[in-house]
């Protein structure tokens, strides 16, 4: 929703007052809304008037939502490369492909593995390690590894999965709980 325009994110989602429940039964809940209680409910959950969509597309939201509450949303630098993105397809019509990490040429990488380290210096063609000359950084973790590793990751130039993920939040429940139809 917020994430692809300039405005400032929605702000967090205050529950309303009632008996806790699942996040499933929330979504069920909101399905079960008239158009009414659900533009009542959008104007709770994102403080904004509710724009002209269809119900479905309005549920959709408020589903989305709700699970952003209860699983956290996107982090900030997703919402800005996002918005990059955007901006971009906007100016140029397209967007282009990601290239990666930008290290420069002379840099030198140092990995641990298995009690052995290991050097890879860039280069402006590659990167250079023990003596030959590689394409990629995934090449040389397969050939350090002898597994499919990303070779961004293996070096430390990209956070791991576990790292990006935080503990979800708790579950909050919806107003139709308390307002809405079961």
């Amino acid at each position: 929703m917020e994430v692809l325009s300039n405005n400032p994110p929605a702000p967090p989602i205050t529950p309303a007052p009632s008996s806790p429940r699942s996040l499933s039964e929330q979504i069920e809940c909101v399905q079960q809304l008239t158009l009414a209680e659900l533009r009542a409910e959008w104007r709770r959950l994102f403080r904004t008037q509710p724009p002209s969509l269809s119900r479905d597309l309005i549920i959709r939201a408020i589903a989305y939502r709700l699970q952003e509450a209860a699983h956290g949303g996107l982090p900030k630098a997703m919402r800005r490369k996002l918005v990059s993105l955007a901006n971009e397809l906007k100016a140029d019509g397209q967007i282009s492909a990601d290239p990666g990490p930008q290290i420069k040429p002379g840099a030198r990488l140092v990995r641990e593995w298995r009690g052995r380290t290991h050097l890879v210096t860039v280069t402006d063609e590659g990167f250079d390690y023990a003596g030959r000359s590689y394409p990629s950084l995934t090449k040389i973790a397969h050939a350090i590894t002898g597994a499919r590793w990303s070779g961004p990751r293996f070096f430390g130039l990209r956070p791991s999965a576990t790292r990006r993920l935080a503990a979800p939040p708790a579950v909050r429940d919806t107003s139709c709980a308390s307002g809405g139809r079961s």
